[in-house]
């Protein structure tokens, strides 16, 4: 029989909407091992039991993870924090990406210092969408701003070519459909933004490497498999370097020869620090070895009845798999595959894709509504699930593809909103405040209506640290500059305080009104047209972190 699974990656918040660095005190007190660690202190992740694919799997998938996150709600409470289903937590910033935020266990430690090593420089990142967001680090911790909804589908070694084929040519129209990550630091960027950052926040290729075409770590991948599992897993072994043993050894072949199964814990340990989007995956259950695909490009959120729809939708796909999309390499070029997948990452349900036996592109909407969601509906019958939830959590889909509304276009509209309401950080405290809401309420995100300012609560919420209301796009001098100019800075902008910093950033002192009216009575005009910003700028300066409480 067919086993599935699911891992729910989630963030915390506190009373402010911040991210909530509490994760190893919530864990001690739940005292329970479906919850585990996550690379940052403000996630965690509950990981589900598996499943038998049949009869009412989808409602006590559901059932539990409502359960689950009640359990973890009531262990945030005593930290005045709570649980947030969202694929980018909209409040992230960068003082959240201090390695102070990592949680502190060796693993960690261990890994995001040999992905430094393996790297062997700065990590560099460039998303562009509406805005445009351009950052340099000297680490990966980055990519804990990423959360997500994982879901596995157990298959038989001898179907796992045309179905794991298939999982790629579909994730791009799930992507579509399912997007719920649409802004990164206050940018609108990709609907589907944890498909960029992910990639570039462990591509631990240098500019030689990447001129060669060598394969990131984390991939949708360069071609179709052709033979067999195996073609994976061998490229793994080939293409990228060890990052962490097994804890134990084994040897493998002197297990099988005593008539035992072997773990393979060298290939499990390997494969779990390459992040395919469609990750082939060996495990053993009842005794028993098996082959499953893990689905990771489904964020976390918008609410667990659109998570279960959203499994539904690809679990269905890949159970009612037509024979017609069989040996896909001989149908469609691989580099369409990659192509619809990326778009679809970025536009989200607005996308075109290349279809096997479609002339020219069908737009997303289409695809989903007259060719997927039949095919998943066949799936799950194939499978008895049961009608009412097959009915229930594909109306859904359906429902949320008609209209348009994903979780990322909500985000989006809502926050442009929210803008005309208030400051950025206003509106981005609100609109994580306006998630929660919904989301305990627990309808579809289809059916959301857009937030008010209000909805963060009072101004102690909204202007809970410096960071919420401070402004960053700031009119600046450099030491050297003359101080005239920094005179029409203030006049043209109509401010009165001009920070004076390096060509770096680094911030060497500030010029005020008051400093020019003791400019202009102090020197006369020969002296002042000689002097720089530098000569009059006050340094003896008093300054807060962004994280400041108001």
């Amino acid at each position: 029989p067919t086993r599935i699974g699911a891992e729910q990656e989630l963030s915390i918040v506190g009373e402010d909407w911040e991210p909530a660095p509490f994760a190893m005190e919530i864990l001690a007190d739940i005292g329970d091992p479906k919850f585990t660690t996550e690379f940052a202190r403000f996630n965690l992740e509950i990981n589900l039991d598996p499943l038998l694919f049949t009869g009412d799997a989808f409602s006590k998938l559901e059932r539990q993870l409502w359960r689950l996150l009640t359990k973890g709600e009531n262990a945030a409470r005593k930290y005045k924090a709570q649980l947030l289903l969202t694929g980018i937590l909209p409040t992230l910033s960068h003082p959240h990406l201090s390695l102070d935020y990592m949680t502190p266990l060796k693993r960690y430690e261990f890994l995001i210092e040999a992905l430094r090593k393996e790297r062997g420089g700065n990590f560099e990142f460039r998303i562009e969408g509406v805005d445009q967001w351009i950052s340099r680090m000297g680490h990966s911790f980055i990519e804990s701003c990423n959360t997500s909804f994982q879901v596995h589908y157990q298959v038989a070694p001898q179907d796992f070519v045309d179905k794991y084929n298939w999982a790629q040519l579909i994730i791009a129209p799930l992507m579509a459909a399912t997007c719920n990550s649409p802004l990164l630091m206050g940018k609108r960027l990709w609907r589907e933004t944890r498909i960029a950052l992910f990639e570039q926040s462990t591509d631990l290729r240098n500019p030689e490497l990447a001129y060669r075409e060598a394969e990131p770590r984390v991939t949708f991948g360069k071609d179709w498999v052709r033979y067999s599992a195996m073609d994976l897993f061998r490229n793994n072994a080939f293409h990228h370097r060890i990052l962490l043993a097994p804890i134990d050894e084994e040897n493998s072949l002197k297990t099988l020869e005593q008539g035992k199964i072997p773990k393979l814990r060298a290939l499990t340990t390997h494969n779990g620090t390459i992040y395919r989007w469609n990750r082939p995956c060996y495990g053993i259950t009842d005794g028993k070895p098996h082959l499953r695909i893990e689905n990771r490009n489904m964020p976390a959120g918008p609410t667990v009845l659109d998570e279960i729809a959203n499994a539904a939708f690809w679990l269905g796909m890949m159970h009612g798999m037509p024979d017609n999309y069989r040996r896909l390499y001989e149908k469609l070029d691989f580099k369409l595959a990659r192509r619809n997948f990326f778009h679809a990452a970025n536009d989200g349900l607005t996308t075109h894709f290349y279809w096997p036996g479609t002339p020219g592109k069908v737009p997303a909407q289409q695809l989903i509504l007259e060719e997927l969601l039949p095919i998943a509906r066949q799936g799950l019958e194939i499978a008895n699930i049961d009608r009412a939830d097959i009915d229930r959590l594909l109306s859904v889909i359906e429902e949320r593809v008609k209209s348009g509304q994903t979780g990322a276009q909500w985000m989006v509209d809502a926050f442009e909103r929210l803008q005309k309401q208030g400051t950025k950080e206003e509106a981005l405290t609100a609109l994580t405040a306006a998630i929660s809401k919904r989301q305990q309420v627990g309808e579809p995100v289809h059916t959301w209506q857009l937030p008010d300012i209000i909805e963060a609560g009072d101004w102690e919420k909204r202007f809970f640290t410096v960071e919420q209301f401070m402004k960053t796009n700031l009119y600046t001098a450099t030491p050297d500059d003359p101080v005239e100019l920094v005179v029409r800075m203030m006049y043209y902008n109509n401010i009165r305080h001009v920070p004076v910093e390096k060509r770096d950033g680094t911030l060497q002192g500030i010029i005020s009104a008051r400093t020019l009216v003791r400019f202009y009575n102090n020197f006369s005009e020969k002296e002042r047209k000689k002097m720089a910003a530098k000569d009059i700028m006050e340094t003896n300066l008093v300054t807060v972190t962004p994280q400041t409480k108001t």
